[in-house]
């Protein structure tokens, strides 16, 4: 089992949620967060001069899956998420030692969908 955490850009949600679908990935949590990396927050030019700001609003997903999804959920979100700039995210995989579903006790593989 392992931990899906993907931050992506907010507009790009409905089309990683798409993709995702279509591998039949349909179990993720989403949370709006801040954040920078590279771009080290915004950058725009106001009256001919840049002005940088501290943190961008980005979406972090956290989707749990069985070993055989993890390569279809990550090349799902990428073709989703990816527009070839700079700041489209990041994907992390996590091992996940124990899942449990509390409505019916489930542990593992099971419990995860």
């Amino acid at each position: 089992m392992k931990l899906i955490i993907a931050i992506i850009q907010p507009h790009k949600l409905e089309a990683v949620k798409r993709e995702l679908e279509a591998v039949e990935v349909n179990l993720m949590t989403v949370t709006n967060v801040l954040g920078q990396g590279r771009q080290k927050g915004i950058t725009e030019i106001y009256r001919g001069a840049k002005e940088i700001g501290n943190l961008l609003n980005k979406v972090r997903l956290d989707i749990a899956v069985n070993e055989s999804f993890v390569e279809p959920a990550i090349t799902a979100i990428n073709k989703g998420a990816r527009t070839g700039s700079l700041g489209d995210g990041k994907i992390f995989v996590i091992d996940l030692h124990e899942c449990i579903r509390i409505s019916s006790g489930e542990r593992g593989g099971t419990a995860i969908g």
